[in-house]
């Protein structure tokens, strides 16, 4: 879908494609078919576009045979769908049944993920739509926080010089300009867009141009992240929103409540890790890796910076968060429908942060939004979409929602 911005310039809203679980090339063929152009259909819409994530196989599986790559391209006009953005953060796996802490390999420090990303740009210059001006691809930030030491960092940000590079001699071959977006994740080196900022700037020697942020309202909103402040730092150091993921978490006002507890419980899943945060009255930021752990589990809370290491063989701990704030877990809840009370979503934060990225009053600091809530299935069981047709009324509820928010704003949909 795309939006009239009032500056004249073209904003792209898209969904992402990680909740539909495919490996290899076959598989994202059939999500083309199967869940991609339904959702179009319900939206009642010539061309949609949608946020491809491309598992390491068949990111390889395109890379090595053009003429697939070229099916790959045909399917997508065939069906009315669009790609001007790729989520390059699951590596593979992330349709097991047990993803967890293994979504964070392999990290910017291993030279696997430099090659995957590099792969990706390439792919994504041959599936950008003829008028689109650039394409751009979410990645890891840096590292899960374990033993992330300053060799780490700097055989990190080495890496990313190295993709910068490459995606300059990208657009030099091919004339199409492809940038990187670090996506700030709860417990990851990076958490924060304050942390972005840092490991940015910190780095001058790596080149912004190429390499900037992708805003995931989710995780911003989980770490209590102001949008304004954060976003204004960005802005005056030079940092680009390269890319915006749409999406909410789950908020509990009053975690002390038994009721607000067993809510929260149903939503403790063995699949993903949902990150826990709360902020004292003082302002301190505390955190579990998980919900359960949160509730009452083996580990317990720690505060941010500072948060040790987490994951299987630490010593136990006082278990649970403090209940004397407000909870927010991440939990990529699906946008239209907030949860049942006693709990809600922060699709608030979402909408400010939107408001200030694409607002009317200045030119967009992004042009790329992509809905991605991943977690369907992974929601209680009385809230799942039990077919594929109910799956897709979802997704499209979403992005109709997403849609009324930006015309709201003041953008013009697109034929």
């Amino acid at each position: 879908m795309r939006f009239r911005h009032p500056d004249g310039s073209t904003v792209h809203l898209a969904y992402c494609t990680n909740v539909h679980p495919a490996e290899t090339l076959d598989g994202v063929l059939a999500q083309l078919r199967d869940h991609c152009e339904p959702v179009r259909k319900r939206l009642g819409r010539d061309r949609l576009g949608i946020g491809l994530w491309l598992a390491r196989a068949a990111a390889r599986a395109l890379t090595s045979d053009p003429v697939a790559l070229r099916r790959l391209r045909r399917e997508l006009d065939t069906r009315g769908l669009e790609v001007v953005t790729l989520n390059g953060f699951p590596y593979e796996g992330f349709g097991d049944s047990h993803v967890k802490y293994r979504v964070y390999r392999p990290d910017w420090t291993e030279p696997a993920r430099l090659e995957y990303t590099a792969d990706l740009a390439r792919l994504l210059t041959v599936l950008l739509p003829d008028d689109a001006a650039e394409g751009t691809i979410s990645t890891l930030p840096l590292a899960w926080r374990t033993d992330f030491d300053e060799h780490r960092r700097a055989t990190a940000l080495a890496a990313l010089r190295t993709l910068a590079a490459r995606l300059d001699a990208l657009q030099d071959t091919t004339g199409r300009s492809i940038r990187v977006g670090l996506e700030p994740e709860p417990g990851c080196t990076i958490e924060t867009l304050a942390d972005a900022l840092g490991a940015l700037t910190g780095a001058a020697d790596v080149p912004t141009h190429r390499i900037g942020v992708c805003v995931d309202t989710c995780h911003l909103a989980t770490s209590f992240e102001e949008p304004g402040p954060a976003l204004d730092a960005l802005h005056r150091a030079g940092i680009p929103v390269v890319k915006t993921q749409l999406s909410a978490a789950l908020h509990a006002e009053h975690p002390e409540q038994a009721d607000v507890r067993a809510a929260l419980g149903a939503f403790a899943e063995p699949r993903f890790l949902h990150q826990t945060r709360t902020r004292t009255e003082q302002g301190e930021l505390l955190a579990t890796d998980d919900l359960d752990e949160a509730l009452g589990g083996t580990q317990g809370p720690a505060a941010v910076p500072g948060l040790p290491a987490a994951g299987p063989g630490l010593p136990a701990a006082e278990p649970g968060l403090p209940t004397t704030t407000p909870w927010r877990a991440h939990f990529h809840v699906p946008l239209h429908a907030s949860p049942q009370p006693p709990l809600t979503s922060t699709l608030p934060v979402l909408q400010d942060t939107l408001a200030r990225l694409v607002g009317p009053a200045a030119p967009p600091r992004t042009h790329h939004l992509e809905v991605e809530t991943y977690t369907w299935q992974a929601l209680p069981p009385e809230l799942r979409p039990r077919t594929r047709a109910r799956l897709a009324d979802g997704i499209a509820a979403e992005l109709a929602l997403a849609r009324d928010l930006l015309t709201d704003l003041g953008l013009k949909e697109l034929p």
